[in-house]
């Protein structure tokens, strides 16, 4: 009877070509049915096209023996069971940049990551691309120095010393600082080498793997699976063409969305902004789908409030942003008070702890509740220098109805803020004035009568109504005008007072009036609740 074991996923990542399967091969002791690229389109091509599974054992160390699974009630009689073991499984993900997804999907299984390098090239671009989602997917990382056998013999240790340095400095400034690099021969001689040439510096690799998470039995019999798991079920007179690639799960685990609320980080190494109205390939779970998002973010006194990753907060009011806000793109403050929409509605070049994003989904998505999500341009260029993974976060709240956008939407409390700027042309009397340039001619003015309105002299105002047919509008002022204020503006009216009773008078007259000293400036500002389906304009004392 096989003994208990302790089970971890171990992915196996890296660039094309960097003998990722050959490093699974020399490593494990028991192959399942997808390993080794055993597939006849990965033999006819000559590179790993899917995930492919491998496991070896070492007796499990006595650290880690509170580990174990709790055993099974013993029988009355029956065979001792056998030494407790630490597994390994091995997911070796393919490397060819067109199979990103399928690498994505693999490193949301794992629980250490090998980054597997060619010590003759270094890293590479999809190199670079692996650790990038090993950042985001996994908490420990080995390094990996393949094919050191093709290094000349004099030179060898010299090529490896460079060559992890050169690693080390680039984890300096990733999470795994300080991660392990061990250099190996997976497979001496390359692919047409015979088999007696044993594989090098496998069991110094084999000594730095740690950390637990689920059993699993290759080839022995089990009565439970857990997540993660790898599983053989024999089910009779059952045709498995019949059966796709699929999930494995508890019910009401998984729903079907349309949409989702996510958490959203950008990753450093993406070149440009991530846009508002802009469409990626988002992967949920195990699907990877386009995506249309709109970002947000915290109302700006809320910039400074810890992030919150495992709910979200209908009650709460977000401020709409054209792109996500990072320090590089932040908008300062223009010479008028105004931000650069453009770039978002942050002010002072602020960046919030915490965004978020509305994510509309181009086909539905089936996945669980606070699942990993990762951003991609997948259609980029794959020979360019470049790193296509966008962000990456996590779905706070999936939107199961079709119809979200009449039953849900409305809830989310995402506003924009709205400034307009405009000045007045004269003063009717202490308490009224006439304001201009604020709206355009054909605005609709009714819709913003009763909104306040601030003078530059410090005055409120209050729209009372349209003033003509060319965007002209009437202010009412509640405390009356300022003695300070009709200075400024007595120059202009008097001069008006002087026209004569002729039209042709008035037109000179107004052709030589002077300017005001100064002028009096107005500003308009409220909210617009993206999703208010009446489109109010709020405003608050």
């Amino acid at each position: 009877m096989a003994g208990r074991r302790v089970n971890v996923n171990v992915g196996v990542l890296g660039h094309i070509d960097s003998g990722k399967t050959a490093l699974a091969r020399a490593l494990s002791t028991t192959a399942s049915t997808a390993a080794f690229d055993k597939q006849p389109q990965s033999r006819e091509r000559g590179i790993t096209l899917d995930l492919g599974f491998s496991c070896f054992s070492v007796p499990l160390p006595a650290r880690l023996l509170s580990a174990l699974p709790a055993p099974p009630a013993a029988p009355e009689a029956g065979p001792e069971p056998g030494e407790p073991q630490l597994q390994f499984t091995l997911v070796d993900c393919p490397g060819h940049a067109s199979l990103i997804r399928t690498i994505i999907g693999g490193a949301q299984i794992i629980d250490l990551m090998m980054l597997v390098i060619d010590v003759t090239k270094g890293m590479q671009t999809q190199s670079a691309e692996c650790l990038v989602i090993g950042q985001i997917a996994c908490q420990k990382l080995v390094v990996v120095l393949n094919k050191i056998d093709l290094l000349a013999e004099g030179k060898r240790q010299a090529a490896i010393d460079k060559m992890t340095k050169k690693m080390q400095k680039t984890l300096e400034n990733t999470k795994f600082r300080g991660a392990p690099i061990i250099p190996v021969a997976a497979k001496p001689g390359g692919p047409e080498a015979p088999e007696t040439e044993a594989p090098q510096g496998i069991s110094e690799l084999i000594e730095v793997v740690k950390k637990v998470k689920s059993m699993q039995m290759f080839h022995m019999p089990v009565t439970t699976a857990m997540q993660g798991d790898r599983l053989g079920i024999c089910v009779t007179q059952f045709d498995p063409k019949l059966l796709e690639r699929g999930l494995v799960c508890a019910p009401e685990s998984l729903h079907t969305i349309h949409a989702a609320l996510i958490s959203v980080e950008k990753i450093p190494y993406f070149r440009g902004p991530l846009q508002t109205k802009a469409k990626f390939h988002i992967t949920v779970g195990h699907e990877t789908v386009m995506g249309r998002l709109m970002f947000f973010s915290p109302a700006p006194d809320s910039f400074d409030h810890e992030p919150v990753l495992d709910t979200f907060d209908f009650s709460r009011e977000y401020l709409f942003q054209e792109q996500y806000l990072c320090k590089d793109l932040a908008p300062a403050a223009t010479d008028s008070g105004q931000t650069n929409e453009k770039a978002g509605q942050a002010t002072e070049g602020c960046c919030p702890k915490q965004q978020w994003a509305l994510v509309e989904f181009e086909k539905p998505v089936t996945c669980p509740q606070l699942c990993l999500v990762i951003g991609s341009r997948l259609d980029a260029d794959i020979h360019s220098n470049m790193c296509r993974l966008a962000f990456h976060g996590v779905l706070l709240h999936g939107l199961e109805d079709k119809n979200y956008a009449e039953s849900l939407l409305p809830r989310l409390r995402v506003y924009k803020l709205k400034h307009k700027h405009g000045l007045v042309e004269r003063v009717i009397d202490d308490y009224n004035v006439i304001g201009r340039s604020l709206f355009k001619k054909e605005t609709n003015i009714q819709l913003f009568v009763g909104l306040k309105v601030y003078l530059s002299t410090g005055e409120l105002g209050v729209i009372d109504s349209a003033f003509g047919q060319s965007g002209k509008f009437k202010i009412h002022i509640p405390g009356g005008l300022s003695p300070e204020s009709k200075k400024i503006l007595v120059p202009a009216l008097k001069k008006r007072s002087r026209a004569g009773q002729g039209e042709t008078a008035k037109q000179k007259e107004e052709g030589e009036r002077p300017e005001p000293a100064h002028h009096v400036a107005l500003s308009l500002s409220f909210k617009r609740y993206v999703f208010d389906t009446h489109k109010r304009m709020v405003q608050y004392p």
